[in-house]
C-alpha cells in the first residue's frame, strides 16, 4: 500500500463506502423509541453506517460524560472545549434508555474528561452498576479513554468487570502525535496491558486507516496489540468529519482490509473486524463469545 501524496488527495468516496438506508422492523421500532423518549445513542447522533444492522441485533452504543471533550484529536467529530458539570443522574438515564430499547448488548463510551480528578471514572462505574441493576441480562462493553494511565481510575473499570473493555490506539505509532495530539501510543498499549494483567476477560482495540499509514506499520500495530494480549481488533476506514479535520489520504480497498483480517487471525486475535465501514462497536455483541 503506497502513501498517497498531498496533491493527489482522493475527492470522491469509492462505491464500497456507499451504504443503504437502515431498514427492518427492529430498527424501525428502536428509531421510534429513540425519537419518542429523546434517547441519546452515539449510533444515531454519529450517523453510524452500521446502525440498522447493529440495532437489528439488539446492540447500541451510548456516550456518557457529556458531548464536549477536553482533547482535540485531529480525526474526531466531537467538539472540544470546557465540558459541562457532571450529570450525576446520567447513569440512571442510560440504564433506563437501555431498558426502554430492550438492548441485549450495550457499548458505553465517553469523551475524555482530563478536567476531572477521577477522569470521569466514578460516573463510569456508577453507569455500569445502574445498567446491571436495571438490565441484569444485558451484556456490556466499555470503550474507555486512557484516563492518563492513572491506575486508580482504570481500577474502577476493572472493578466493574464488563464483559469487554475496549480502548482504541486509533492509528499507527508514527502518526499518533498528529492524529491524537494529547494521547500517546505507548500509554494506550500500557492501558491495554494493565487491563489484561488485572483480569479483564476480553480486551479490544481499534485502528482507522487512510491517514497516510503504510501496510507494514499497520502490521506492526497489530503485533503491538497482540504483544499486550489484546483479544479483539477492529479496523476501518477514516472519514473526515469536517474540513477542519485531518484529510483522508487514501481510501483503502476491501481487498486490503481482507489482507489485514487474515494477518490478524494468524497473529491470534480472537476476533478481527476489518472492512471499510467497520467502526469500534461493529458486531460488538459477538465479541463476548
Amino acid at each position: 500500500m503506497e502513501t498517497v501524496l498531498e496533491n493527489t488527495l482522493p475527492t470522491a468516496k469509492p462505491k464500497w463506502l456507499k451504504v443503504k438506508l437502515p431498514i427492518g422492523k427492529k430498527y424501525t421500532e428502536l428509531r421510534g423509541l429513540v425519537d419518542k423518549y429523546s434517547l441519546n445513542t452515539i449510533c444515531a447522533s454519529g450517523s453510524c453506517p452500521n446502525m440498522g444492522e447493529c440495532w437489528g441485533e439488539g446492540t447500541a452504543t451510548f456516550m456518557i460524560l457529556g458531548n464536549t471533550c477536553t482533547r482535540s484529536c485531529g480525526f474526531c467529530g466531537v467538539k472540544t472545549g470546557r465540558p459541562e458539570t457532571v450529570d450525576w443522574d446520567e447513569p440512571e438515564k442510560v440504564a433506563r434508555s437501555i431498558k426502554i430499547m430492550n438492548i441485549k448488548h450495550a457499548v458505553i463510551t465517553s469523551v475524555d474528561r482530563d478536567d476531572l480528578k477521577d477522569g470521569g471514572s466514578i460516573i463510569w462505574i456508577e453507569t455500569v452498576k445502574a445498567i446491571r441493576r436495571m438490565n441484569p441480562t444485558t451484556t456490556l462493553e466499555t470503550l474507555i479513554p486512557d484516563f492518563q494511565d492513572i491506575k486508580r481510575n482504570i481500577d474502577r473499570i476493572i472493578e466493574a468487570n464488563p464483559e469487554v473493555v475496549s480502548h482504541n490506539v486509533e492509528t499507527v505509532r508514527r502518526l499518533t502525535r498528529e492524529v491524537r495530539i494529547q494521547a500517546k501510543y505507548d500509554r494506550s498499549l500500557e492501558v491495554l496491558r494493565y487491563l489484561k494483567e488485572k483480569g479483564i476477560n476480553r480486551t479490544k482495540s481499534g485502528i482507522m486507516l487512510g491517514l497516510g499509514e503504510r501496510e507494514e506499520e499497520v502490521f506492526q500495530t497489530m503485533r503491538d496489540l497482540r504483544a499486550v494480549n489484546v483479544d479483539i481488533v477492529t479496523i476501518g476506514q477514516y472519514l473526515q468529519p469536517s474540513k477542519k479535520h485531518l484529510p483522508v489520504k487514501e481510501f483503502i480497498t476491501p481487498d486490503q482490509f481482507a489482507i489485514y483480517e487474515k494477518f490478524g487471525l494468524e497473529l491470534g486475535f480472537r476476533h478481527v473486524e476489518s472492512g471499510p465501514l467497520v467502526r469500534s462497536s461493529y458486531k460488538a455483541q459477538k465479541h463476548i463469545l
